[in-house]
C-alpha cells in the first residue's frame, strides 16, 4: 500500500483544517487506517483511527470531540477534519495502514510521508 498524505497548511487557533490520504496498491478497504503526529521535539503519537468496516473509530483524548476520522473506500481515500484547532495540534501528521484495529504505531505497517499542520496562536 502507498500513501499519500496532503491538506495540510496553517491555520487560526479555533479554525479548521482538513487532511486527506490517498492510498493505492493492494485492497485499501481491508486495511485499518490511522492518522499520527509528531510535532518537533516530542515522539510521535496515535491521532485517530477507522476500522476497515468503517464501523469503529478511536480517537486520542487530546483530539476527541475536535477531531473526525472518515474514510472513503470507493476513492481509497481516509480523512482527518480538524476543528477547533490549538497551537498545541502543530505537528507533522502521518497517515497509516495496519492489518489490526489498534492505537499503537508498531500495528501499522504502511506509512505516508507527512503533511504539515501549523496553528498560530
Amino acid at each position: 500500500v502507498q500513501l499519500q498524505a496532503s491538506g495540510g497548511g496553517l491555520a487560526q487557533t479555533g479554525g479548521s483544517l482538513r487532511v486527506s490520504c490517498a492510498a493505492s496498491g493492494r485492497t485499501f478497504s481491508r486495511y485499518t487506517m490511522g492518522w499520527f503526529r509528531q510535532a518537533p521535539g516530542k515522539e510521535r503519537e496515535f491521532v485517530a483511527a477507522i476500522s476497515w468496516s468503517d464501523r469503529g473509530t478511536i480517537y486520542a483524548d487530546s483530539v476527541k470531540g475536535r477531531f473526525t476520522i472518515s474514510r472513503d473506500n470507493a476513492k481509497n481515500t481516509v480523512y482527518l477534519q480538524m476543528n477547533s484547532l490549538k497551537p498545541e495540534d502543530t505537528a507533522v501528521y502521518y497517515c497509516a495502514a495496519a492489518s489490526y484495529f489498534g492505537r499503537s504505531s508498531q500495528a501499522y505497517d504502511y506509512w505516508g510521508q507527512g503533511t504539515q499542520v501549523t496553528v498560530s496562536s
